[in-house]
């Protein structure tokens, strides 16, 4: 790919498209990115290109002339070239990555053209011009920051600039999409931490959630670009019905904290104890649909001060009880086996507020469960959920526990005594 840039300010120019990625590339002669002085080729003695308009007005015009004689020249260079001629200009036409990958694709050679004062002489771009191109709704003093980001998004698509295409295939609006979230090091940030998706080693689940960020973001913030996607894909579908059955959900728009449990939470628990047996009921569980855990259950924690209430602002969001105390049916575990030689914490009865379901403050109890886990000086927990909770499995999966056998436990007549087992060994923190 060669481009040529015809302006009046080649060193500001060439000091950026000839450094970084792209300087690179051209010292590697996988593109070829010329910046042409207009002023060259003036046929006055005073190298003017510029004159006052014709019916009066503000400001000056760049002339024809020096505009065509600086494009002949270029053009007497590139023979057997496919060209095209591009006036960068607030008249044009939008520019997109679909413009990006047509003129990378569909061209050999680019003459940007860049336009001062209050433009160019209309006769230029009838005689010469094959299209003209706007970054956007708004007018610079000149071309040549247009024509450095026309030039930069179109030389990065040719092959060999960057080191696979992978390096801009996922990026925003390569396919209409906003891209996903980046993190990098260290896990937690001033208290934000990395999703635990992208910290599992599972590269389907993180290639679903990439995706659905990218769905989500898109809607959020360009619904204009959403309105135009035509989503064919059987699971881009299934993504957007999660994103429009989340859509309705409470949003985590307030400060989330946790604290230790006291008498006064007993009723906002016990309400969201009975939430939970409405819905472990509705999906087939037989799970706390009984008497257990009762208002007695969560004093007993209270007073060890092992509840703990999870809030949205001021609001009681969810509960959790972290135990240091051995399970004993948990020495019983068969098919597998827990981790040797390490002290652990055990949680139980955990719980988040009907409004909140599908929020996010599931996982979000999980982090304060191991905050709290660390504040206790160990670094494992261990906790068990019912065979047919799915739900609960996936989100223990999804955040880092490791399934670690099964186990047999009192329950109430005529309810399933089979536990599934779950370990997380919580890294360093570094």
């Amino acid at each position: 790919m060669r481009i040529d840039i015809m302006t009046l300010f080649p060193d500001t120019v060439n000091a950026v498209l000839h450094e970084s990625i792209i300087g690179r590339a051209a010292k590697k002669g996988i593109v070829e990115i010329n910046c042409v002085q207009i002023r060259d080729f003036t046929e006055n003695r005073q190298n003017q290109v510029d004159d006052y308009p014709y019916g009066g007005g503000w400001g000056c015009v760049m002339m024809a002339q020096p505009l065509k004689s600086c494009l002949v020249n270029i053009m007497s260079t590139a023979s057997g070239l496919r060209s095209r001629v591009i006036y960068l200009s607030p008249q044009g036409q939008p520019y997109t990555q679909e413009t990006a990958k047509r003129l990378q694709r569909d061209y050999d050679h680019l003459v940007l053209v860049c336009g001062h004062y209050e433009g160019v002489d209309e006769r230029f771009i009838e005689e010469c011009v094959d299209e003209e191109i706007s970054l956007g709704d708004f007018v610079l003093t000149g071309g040549e920051i247009a024509a450095m980001a026309v030039a930069d998004s179109v030389c990065r698509l040719v092959p060999g600039v960057l080191s696979d295409e992978q390096c801009y295939i996922g990026e925003s609006h390569w396919d209409g999409l906003l891209e996903y979230p980046q993190y990098t090091r260290p896990e937690v940030w001033e208290g934000r931490q990395v999703p635990e998706v992208l910290l599992q080693g599972d590269h389907a689940k993180v290639s679903r959630w990439r995706r659905k960020q990218q769905l989500q973001r898109t809607r959020d913030k360009r619904p204009d670009l959403f309105e135009k996607l035509a989503l064919t894909d059987p699971e881009d579908q299934k993504l957007l019905a999660e994103l429009q059955r989340e859509a309705g959900r409470r949003k985590l728009d307030g400060e989330l904290t946790y604290r230790a449990a006291t008498e006064e939470d007993l009723a906002e628990i016990l309400r969201m104890v009975d939430e939970s047996r409405v819905w472990l009921k509705r999906h087939r569980i037989d799970q706390w649909q009984g008497e257990y855990p009762s208002a007695e259950t969560f004093r007993a924690d209270i007073a060890l001060g092992e509840c703990f209430l999870v809030c949205h602002g001021e609001e009681a969001a969810g509960f959790f009880t972290l135990s240091t105390a051995e399970e004993e049916s948990y020495a019983g575990i068969t098919d597998g086996k827990w981790t040797e030689g390490i002290a652990c914490c055990v949680l139980h009865r955990a719980a988040v507020a009907e409004a909140y379901r599908g929020s996010g403050l599931s996982t979000q109890l999980l982090r304060f469960v191991e905050q709290q886990c660390r504040a206790f000086g160990l670094r494992c927990i261990r906790t068990d959920t019912h065979k047919n909770n799915k739900v609960m499995q996936n989100l223990l999966r999804d955040n880092g526990y490791r399934y670690r056998g099964n186990l047999v436990i009192a329950a109430a007549a005529d309810h399933a005594t089979a536990r599934r087992a779950y370990e997380k060994i919580l890294k360093d923190k570094k």
